[in-house]
């Protein structure tokens, strides 16, 4: 997709989809064959379900049958969220992955894996976890020093106590 296309269709689109109290994160169109997708990623600080996913659609879909921002050929319309492991680019996206393991590459090429547990202007606060039976220790994270950072899939997490008592050594 063009920057112009991209461009005009987030000018277009980006108004709407605030309307429904959604944030538009994500616009990308695809050739399928003959057929061309254009998928519109969305979120929220509280989420998105189904129900609104389904408006926004439907409110997209009116706006861009409107308008010549997909052009004159056939096209399908994605609507969706940026699913589990989603990359953090945005300060909003890292808010919203307080309490969730995420996967840290730093700009000095070190990789790291910790939870958020706060996030503020500069950067975030994070728990390291123990390796080898060792307490979780804490870290602060500046967001200059992130180069890249994704959520991680937890499909046994456990709230440990050793994950309370760090919160409550933070906020002491």
């Amino acid at each position: 997709m063009s920057t112009t296309q991209s461009e005009r269709l987030r000018a277009l689109l980006e108004p709407l989809v605030a309307s429904q109290g959604l944030d538009l994160e994500e616009i990308a169109v695809d050739s399928v064959g003959r057929k061309r997708v254009l998928r519109v990623v969305v979120d929220s600080d509280t989420g998105a379900d189904l129900d609104r996913i389904a408006d926004v659609s439907r409110a997209l879909s009116a706006r861009l049958d409107e308008t010549d921002a997909m052009g004159e050929g056939e096209y399908t319309l994605e609507v969706g969220t940026p699913g589990a492991e989603r990359e953090l680019t945005e300060h909003r996206h890292y808010v919203r992955a307080v309490g969730r393991l995420v996967r840290f590459r730093l700009t000095g090429g070190e990789d790291l894996v910790a939870r958020i547990l706060t996030v503020d202007d500069d950067g975030a606060d994070l728990e390291v976890p123990g390796v080898k039976g060792r307490k979780a220790t804490a870290r602060r994270l500046a967001f200059d020093d992130i180069a890249k950072a994704r959520v991680q899939v937890e499909f046994n997490r456990k709230d440990t106590q050793d994950h309370k008592d760090l919160q409550e050594e933070e906020e002491a």
